[in-house]
């Protein structure tokens, strides 16, 4: 508990050191006294004049006594701990329990990260004021009557414009075979079969897509019911391996003005590019 209290200060040294300032101000108090009295209760001037010099020299000890002690209790009281309190929170840093429950802690880090976070937020906002994107319809050469169209979208493209961009990316590499269906709707699922080495499922929305998962060419990619299984990875570490580094491309093939380009960039780079490093076995199949 008297960790708890002290925050970084020796609670001992600390009541010393109030005694202390006590006695430092009584000594000056008795200073003043002597100053204030001056000399007296001698009979003759020279006996005053000792009996005051002493007196006035005692005193003058005493201060420099209770001031040496002073400085000397403050280099051991040390420096209070660098989370000051906010304001009646501080209150919480009193709990005896304060390891289950950290009420304190965290709202320090709270706090301090929501500073942070004001500060980083002035930043930006005076970089974006720099970079005003405001355009006149003069600076345009449009009218504000006769906007241009916004373009279509990845996922609001009419279903038979991506048969059109899948036939023609399946003429482009004729050693994929695509098949498409589509089993949910609008939404088209692609059957890639490369050669006798693999065959790989494409979930798409529009011409995004969703999903892939890579398989070896003797696993079988339909469910019970006769769908294509867009779930189950494939049961060879080596394929999964595949389906991870297909995976990571679609993270990196997003042009949303040229959909067409992402899918055929896609479907020639990851599986072209796994080919030299499969197994040998596995090309064989």
């Amino acid at each position: 508990m008297a960790d708890v209290l002290s925050v970084g200060v020796n609670l001992e040294a600390f009541s010393q050191a109030i005694s202390a300032i006590q006695a430092l101000r009584s000594s000056v108090s008795r200073v003043f006294d002597c100053l204030k009295d001056g000399m007296r209760n001698k009979e003759t001037l020279e006996g005053r004049e000792k009996a005051f010099i002493a007196h006035f020299q005692d005193n003058l000890h005493s201060v420099n006594r209770d001031l040496n002690e002073l400085e000397r209790l403050s280099n051991l009281v040390g420096k209070p701990s660098e989370n000051h309190p906010l304001h009646n929170s501080g209150l919480l840093s009193l709990d005896p329990v304060q390891d289950k429950t950290p009420l304190y802690s965290q709202l320090l880090q709270a706090y301090k990260w929501s500073n942070k976070l004001q500060y980083h937020a002035g930043l930006a906002s005076g970089l974006l004021n720099q970079q005003s994107l405001k355009r006149s319809a003069n600076q345009m050469g449009v009218s504000a009557k006769r906007r241009p169209k916004a373009q279509p979208t990845t996922l609001v493209l009419p279903p038979q414009y991506v048969d059109d961009v899948i036939s023609r990316i399946d003429r482009m590499f004729p050693e994929m075979s695509i098949h498409l269906s589509r089993p949910n709707g609008t939404s088209a699922v692609l059957l890639v079969t490369l050669g006798k080495v693999l065959k790989v499922i494409v979930v798409m929305r529009s011409l995004f897509i969703d999903r892939t998962i890579v398989k070896g060419y003797n696993e079988s990619v339909y469910t019970e019911d006769g769908k294509l299984d867009i779930w189950s990875k494939s049961s060879y570490q080596v394929f999964q391996k595949v389906t991870d580094h297909a995976t990571t491309a679609l993270l990196h093939y997003q042009l949303p003005q040229m959909p067409d380009v992402v899918v055929r960039s896609f479907m020639e780079t990851p599986f072209v590019s796994t080919l030299p490093w499969l197994p040998g076995s596995c090309l064989l199949l």
